[in-house]
């Protein structure tokens, strides 16, 4: 039977999301300042469009806003059934926050950032059975890293 997932547990969950929107912050603010394409050459990365970092700073607001809502539904998510999950939500989420600094697509950072918002999202639902996928597809993403 599943180990019932507790507070503690969905607040560290939390402080992951909350991690990896601050890396994501950081890591887009470098992508900005960068020279954009057709810039001199020996730049480390092409700059981004306007388009892909709105888009980016959308995810970064909704990680900090799904983080936000773990934190007050900690106890509720502690009965939700997620038991099961915490260590591997936990190691998954800490290992996206260090590959985020060291993405140098920008695509993978966007899809990275997109993984995690749908992880969240599983587990604000309090559906056990739904963060399977989401916790797969980002699983596979960071391997792929």
């Amino acid at each position: 039977m599943a180990k019932p997932l507790h507070e503690n547990d969905i607040e560290a969950l939390a402080d992951n999301l909350s991690a990896c929107a601050d890396a994501l912050h950081a890591r887009l603010m470098r992508a900005i300042r960068r020279p954009p394409p057709g810039a001199p050459p020996g730049a480390p990365e092409p700059g981004i469009s306007q388009g892909v970092a709105q888009a980016l700073f959308e995810n970064e607001v909704a990680l900090r806003q799904r983080a936000n809502g773990l934190y007050l539904e900690a106890a509720a998510l502690a009965a939700a059934g997620l038991g099961g999950q915490q260590q591997r939500l936990l190691d998954l989420t800490a290992r996206a926050r260090e590959k985020i600094d060291k993405i140098d697509r920008i695509k993978d950072l966007v899809t990275l950032a997109a993984e995690l918002l749908s992880v969240g999202a599983a587990i604000a639902g309090g559906k056990p059975e739904q963060i399977v996928k989401p916790l797969e597809n980002l699983k596979h993403h960071i391997e792929t890293l």
